[in-house]
């Protein structure tokens, strides 16, 4: 095995035991703290696959912007309520049962796909970079989505701060 095979193998399995302690934990602040360390490991992916733009990208916009903010809207809203009630549903056997069917259906698609497996980075074209920077920040691109979800973060964490404010100020 190679130290970027072990890597690989490491970092597998520090992402899948964040992800599922993203969904299991019972509070809201170690569930956010766990996304974080499972972004990071996408961020490793990204080096192993020798993209690091994506690396530095995955790292500034989820893992500094997205999760930070996601920590800050958490820690304004939930002073306030104190996790008065369960924090699971009902379901979440049937959950766990779908999103587990899900998730073969994804590993039987993949392994019926003639390119699964074929695929090396050294396939990614010299002018990728270009290509992604022309894609995000043309009009026919990606750039409107990439708005519109900074604006819907930018109301979330003013609505955020308008109800923390507002309970602490007695209204």
């Amino acid at each position: 095995m190679t130290l970027e095979q072990i890597v690989f193998l490491i970092t597998a399995v520090v992402m899948v035991i964040a992800a599922l302690r993203v969904v299991t934990t019972p509070h809201l602040v170690h569930a956010a703290l766990w996304l974080i360390v499972a972004l990071f490991g996408g961020a490793v992916m990204y080096v192993l696959l020798s993209v690091p733009f994506l690396a530095v990208a995955q790292v500034v916009i989820y893992v500094g912007a997205i999760a930070i903010l996601m920590i800050f809207a958490i820690m304004l809203t939930r002073r306030e309520l104190r996790d008065r009630g369960p924090q699971t549903g009902k379901q979440w056997p049937l959950a766990a049962l779908v999103a587990l069917a899900v998730l073969a259906g994804v590993l039987v698609l993949l392994r019926a796909w003639p390119g699964y497996g074929t695929t090396s980075a050294a396939a990614v074209p010299p002018d990728s970079l270009k290509m992604l920077g022309q894609s995000l920040v043309a009009p026919q691109g990606y750039v409107i989505p990439f708005e519109v979800a900074s604006v819907l973060l930018l109301a979330a964490l003013i609505g955020a701060i308008y109800i923390a404010w507002g309970r602490r100020s007695g209204k």
